[in-house]
């Protein structure tokens, strides 16, 4: 199996100046942020101390200005300047990794198909989540040929449908809002040999500045004219929920700013928010977490991995059926801010996942679901 890597590198240089600004001097400044201290940072990223200070000197040089000062007692402390640097290279990452994600997944597809090695792949295309990416990792960790391809719920439905892909992930709120979301989901879902494999529950809400200063409390005030809003694509679940709260609360999406402006991650959203570029956006808890944000929980989600129940049953998903009823990637999910591995593993009929809401075939009675 072939495994392709591919990581966005960024440089800046200053007209004159002797070399550009390289990747590894903001890997440094993450590592710094991240560990507290230069010597910490050196340990983790595995750089001698003297050639850290090597390449902050060349930064500081480019910028005219200190990246990183030394504090008696409290470690090494990021400048403004090198804090900005810090929030660039996480922006960078949150809005490309998932695609570059994708794109590795497909190159080491076509690698595997060119050199025939005789390897099948699993294919699966899924709403970005986090426990989609903790599942991704445990297949190559137990080194099962697998390849993902990030997109919106109903386009890996439709995919699943067309024969594209042979799991399909996407979530569904629970509540009040599930009866929509579904019938926005029901052209896929006719099959009576389908089966949804549980992947976990998850927490969606609005993401805040620390102290959350403009005193954003709830969905109408995403309306108030002094609150700029970062919103997810179109097509994306997250989308899909956006537009039920807003209709619930009687706002138009013309009276949100910013309504028009779309990420394609929950965590390029909380990137753009932690920026200041933006007051508040929708998404999920851990990328929240992650730039240090606040986070008003709204809704809950089950995310739902989609098949037709001869794929479940066939040779090549059975690792993967394994690692999501492993108590190790349980404790995985678990311990995401937002995540629950509740039922993860399990495999449901439509009717048994949905109880309230999908009608049973004519002639036969309505099996039990899940509470």
């Amino acid at each position: 199996m072939y495994r392709v890597g591919i990581s966005p590198t960024w440089t800046i240089q200053r007209d004159g100046a002797a070399a550009p600004l390289g990747a590894r001097v903001v890997e440094l400044l993450v590592g710094v942020d991240e560990q507290g201290s230069l010597a910490a940072a050196c340990t983790a990223q595995g750089v001698s101390y003297r050639h850290a200070w090597q390449l902050l000197r060349e930064g500081e040089a480019l910028f005219g200005q200190p990246l990183v000062r030394m504090t008696r007692g409290k470690g090494s402390l990021l400048t403004p300047l090198g804090e900005r640097l810090v929030w660039a290279q996480r922006r960078v990452q949150a809005r490309l990794a998932p695609v570059l994600d994708s794109l590795a997944s497909e190159v080491g597809s076509e690698l595997e198909k060119l050199l025939a090695t005789g390897s099948q792949r699993l294919r699966i295309h899924a709403s970005h989540g986090f426990a989609v990416q903790a599942l991704a990792e445990g297949l190559a960790q137990a080194g099962v040929a697998h390849e993902l391809r990030y997109c919106g719920g109903a386009e890996a439905l439709a995919a699943l449908a067309a024969g594209q892909c042979d799991l399909a992930g996407f979530h569904v709120p629970l509540g009040r809002f599930e009866p929509t979301v579904l019938a926005h989901y029901r052209p896929w879902l006719t099959q009576r040999s389908l089966r949804l494999v549980a992947l976990a529950t998850r927490r969606q809400g609005l993401m805040v500045a620390p102290g959350n200063p403009l005193h954003i409390d709830g969905v109408v005030d995403l309306a108030r004219p002094d609150v700029r809003f970062i919103n997810r694509q179109p097509g994306s679940g997250t989308r899909v929920l956006l537009e039920l709260l807003l209709a619930e609360a009687g706002i138009a999406p013309s009276q949100v700013r910013g309504h028009e402006q779309a990420e394609f991650t929950h965590a390029a959203v909380a990137a753009f928010v932690a920026s200041g570029m933006a007051d508040v956006g929708l998404g999920v808890e851990v990328p929240a977490r992650r730039f240090r944000l606040e986070f008003l929980p709204l809704e809950q989600e089950r995310y739902f991995l989609l098949a037709d129940e001869r794929t479940l049953a066939s040779e090549p998903l059975q690792p993967l059926l394994a690692l999501l009823g492993s108590e190790p990637f349980r404790a995985e999910v678990d311990r995401l801010p937002g995540y629950r591995a509740r039922d993860t593993g399990r495999v449901f009929t439509l009717d048994e996942a949905f109880a309230a809401t999908v009608p049973p075939p004519a002639g036969r009675p309505r099996r039990r679901g899940i509470a």
